[in-house]
């Protein structure tokens, strides 16, 4: 069985130090989120490789890019061998290519509220994440189009998910996975250990409610 095979996904995203990366291995999650974009999560090259070398074997190590050029996401692929690359905006069949020949899995993001939700062919990348509007804002969205739209690879849920409202988008939709970030938070960058254990024990759980084989 690889990770993409796995019964449900749990990410914690936008980390930014090693003691909260430990944290959300320790919660249980099954991968964690080093953002290499603009925001008020983003690493330095430096940082994101140190998290990631201290963290390989534990979780599925996801480098997270929005925007950024494909010269940029290949060299930082190629300096920190993450198992995940998550993909914000444009992801060119070149770039995939590249991507495919160093054995990385690859994760597309789309937003709900967008042409590109609809017209995206997921075929080639290993899963779909699914946010709202405005991607890394943490505000909640609708599911709606979620139910009507189907997809051939797992999805991922994210946008607004806390460990107040997780179980609720799990059980109402067919996703595979779920995604937080500042809805495990004390603050921007800084996760709340006590709510990402939550968060993860919830999503957990209404998984196997859910779909209890």
């Amino acid at each position: 069985m690889t990770e993409f095979d796995a019964p449900f996904f749990v990410k914690i995203c936008g980390l930014t130090t090693l003691g909260d990366a430990n944290a959300a291995i320790n919660a249980g999650a099954s991968a964690v989120g080093l953002n290499l974009a603009t925001s008020p999560r983003h690493l330095s090259l430096d940082r994101a490789f140190a998290i990631a070398e201290a963290t390989r074997g534990r979780v599925l190590r996801t480098l997270v890019f929005r925007d950024n050029d494909d010269e940029f996401i290949l060299h930082a692929q190629d300096l920190i061998d993450a198992d995940v690359v998550q993909i914000h905006g444009p992801l060119s069949d070149e770039l995939l290519q590249q991507l495919r020949q160093r054995d990385v899995r690859v994760i597309k993001a789309l937003s709900i509220a967008s042409d590109e939700f609809y017209d995206f062919n997921e075929s080639a990348v290993d899963a779909v994440l699914v946010d709202g509007e405005n991607p890394g804002s943490g505000e909640r969205h609708s599911w709606e189009e979620l139910k009507d739209r189907s997809f051939v690879v797992p999805v991922i849920a994210a946008g607004g998910l806390s460990d107040e409202n997780v179980a609720q988008v799990i059980a109402e939709t067919n996703t595979w996975g779920v995604d937080s970030a500042s809805g495990v938070e004390s603050s921007p960058g800084v996760k709340d250990r006590e709510r990402m254990n939550l968060f993860v024990a919830n999503a957990q759980f209404a998984f196997r409610e859910r779909d209890p084989s």
